[in-house]
């Protein structure tokens, strides 16, 4: 009985085997081994074997509170996949947060910020190690559509629920406040209402000019939504580690269905000084200024420029002595008057705070930086401005205040900008010139100068969901738009909303948030998705240095694999006509 029990135990195993037809693919192998036998035999089978195994499947999501560049809470996310029987960590990606708390806030609103975080990081942990894990598991982590497809429809339904929980609270409060009416005592005649003094308006005081439109809401965030972006990019590190591609190809071939024989790296728009708005010193109309490399250098050599030029800032700002007026200072005697010094902190964007008086006398510090070096603005190198329009509105005199003192109306603002233009036309970017409301002088600016420099949404542009769903930007005129991966945005909305601007040949550029993390793969997809500028931040700080230096990384593999394209850039700042402008530089 044992003798027989064992021949049909061994006929069924041949029969097993032969069906997966193991003996063909091992008399196979051997043979083709054989001849040249390799120091590692086993691992050469293990190779050979590993093509006929079953793809991976996701089998385990992991979500945890972590710690980003700043400090601050943030959603870190875990892919287990099922690999040849095994579970295996394969990755994991770090959210960046976005703060739109203005530098003097309130401490309240500081508090009540930090507590909206905490609560978001925690109900997105909740959210990925339950509802994601169990909803993602058994998928091929290779199929982003998919895998986005289905957190956006999670999304959705929080967003559902979230709205009835809203819906049902108000119900109550409005049936509370129509029983404390009830049950109130009749007072028989209804209270007076305050008489207004003769000759005053009511409301606040308001320009005597055009009203200016209100801000409008902010779009809301989900409590929770770091976790739909987080396991989105975790799916597509996760599919580009199993498919043994980068990141950058895998999110190329995401977007165009096939991988590029060349590609071309987007420019870094490097931040060298951030200027506190509320300051001791005037100014308040600079928040960022940043430098461009030369196009016609390979990165590496065009950020260790820019490198130079920030020590070079540095250097002057500390050193005693002169430093450049303005020329009405100059006209007035005043030329020896010394700069504020810095405050010799570095912000949280990874470059030096400070603060100046005047507009020209930033730019001539800049100036004077790059000439000290033997390069010139405009030609060596460019410079981008990062306005942040909206934090320099005061709605109560419907006007920017631009210094301390001195404000503008959206026109004057237009007229203002033409002026700086032409009179610094090393000036090729300007971020946030205007804030969103300001439809008009949005499309007065654009035609003034968008032969002349390029016209940045960033705060002014709508949230990317929003962007994608209308297929059309906020700000109809302007060059391009700044996106961020933050919150609820997934890999393919990225896609999808890129491939909308390319069409309306609009500029792409990605950037960090405010609060950035140690996650690299921001600059990957940039680069992927063939974003024409990179705003990182500074060269300090190592959350943001690792990006710089993982964007120095794909040049050297690109340049190596003979990928690297950079015939494009070197005709972007001459062949603006490609956006529907003109040669700006052969303007006056």
């Amino acid at each position: 009985m044992e003798a027989s029990e064992r021949r049909r135990l061994r006929q069924e195993a041949a029969e097993y085997y032969r069906g997966l037809r193991v003996p063909e693919r091992m008399e196979e192998v051997l043979n083709a081994l054989f001849p040249l036998p390799p120091q590692d035999l086993y691992g050469e089978l293990a190779n050979y074997f590993s093509k006929f195994s079953k793809a991976p499947v996701i089998c385990k999501l992991v979500g945890r509170k972590v710690i980003d560049g700043v400090g601050e809470p943030t959603l870190e996310v875990e892919i287990y996949c099922t690999v040849k029987n095994y579970e295996k960590r394969i990755c994991s990606s770090v959210m960046a947060t976005h703060s739109q708390i203005p530098e003097n806030a309130l401490p309240e609103i500081i508090e009540a910020d930090e507590r909206e975080r905490n609560e978001s990081v925690y109900t997105a942990v909740e959210w990925v190690c339950d509802s994601l894990n169990t909803i993602l598991r058994d998928l091929d982590p290779t199929d982003q559509c998919q895998a986005d497809k289905m957190l956006g429809e999670y999304f959705a339904e929080k967003v559902e629920e979230r709205k009835e929980i809203e819906r049902q609270e108000k119900e109550m409060r409005e049936e509370e406040e129509s029983a404390k009416v009830t049950t109130s005592p009749a007072s028989g005649h209804s209270a007076a209402t305050p008489k207004q003094k003769k000759g005053r308006k009511s409301g606040k005081k308001v320009s005597e000019d055009t009203p200016i439109p209100p801000a409008e809401p902010a779009e809301p965030v989900l409590c929770g939504s770091l976790a739909i972006g987080g396991a989105s990019l975790a799916i597509a590190k996760a599919g580009a580690t199993i498919s043994r591609v980068p990141l950058y190809l895998y999110t190329a071939l995401l977007k165009h269905k096939e991988t590029p024989k060349e590609i071309t790296l987007p420019l870094p728009m490097v931040t060298v000084l951030y200027c506190e708005k509320n300051s001791p010193t005037k100014l308040k109309l600079v928040k960022e200024v940043m430098l461009i490399p030369p196009v016609e250098l390979l990165l590496h050599q065009g950020i260790e420029i820019v490198l130079e030029i920030q020590k070079e800032i540095t250097r002057k700002m500390e050193s005693p002595g002169k430093t450049p007026a303005s020329r009405a200072e100059s006209r007035r005697g005043r030329g020896h008057k010394a700069q504020p010094g810095p405050l010799k902190r570095i912000s949280h964007l990874g470059c030096l705070i400070t603060g100046y008086d005047s507009l020209e006398q930033l730019l001539l510090q800049v100036q004077a930086a790059c000439n000290s070096l033997g390069l010139e603005l405009g030609t060596d190198l460019y410079l981008a401005i990062n306005c942040a329009a909206h934090e320099l509105m005061d709605y109560d005199k419907g006007k920017y205040e631009i210094l301390t003192g001195t404000f503008k109306s959206p026109d004057e603002m237009v007229a203002m900008y033409v002026e700086m233009i032409k009179n610094f036309p090393f000036i090729t970017a300007l971020i946030d010139p205007l804030r969103k409301e300001d439809r008009d002088q949005w499309s007065s600016i654009c035609r003034a100068l968008g032969s002349k420099c390029f016209l940045i949404a960033e705060d002014a542009a709508t949230q990317i969901s929003k962007l994608k769903t209308d297929q059309n930007i906020n700000i109809a005129m302007c060059s391009g738009v700044v996106l961020k991966y933050i919150n609820q945005t997934t890999v393919s909305e990225l896609i999808e909303l890129t491939a909308i601007l390319d069409g309306q040949r609009h500029i792409s550029i990605l950037g960090s948030p405010d609060r950035e993390s140690s996650d690299e793969s921001l600059v990957d997809l940039a680069v992927g998705l063939g974003a024409r500028f990179l705003k990182l931040g500074g060269l300090s700080r190592g959350e943001r240095v690792a990006k710089y230096n993982r964007l120095l990384a794909i040049e050297e593999e690109l340049a190596a694999n003979g990928a690297l394209r950079t015939s494009f850039f070197l005709t972007l700042f001459s062949g603006c006509h490609e956006y529907g402008h003109k040669d700006w530089r052969e303007n006056d």
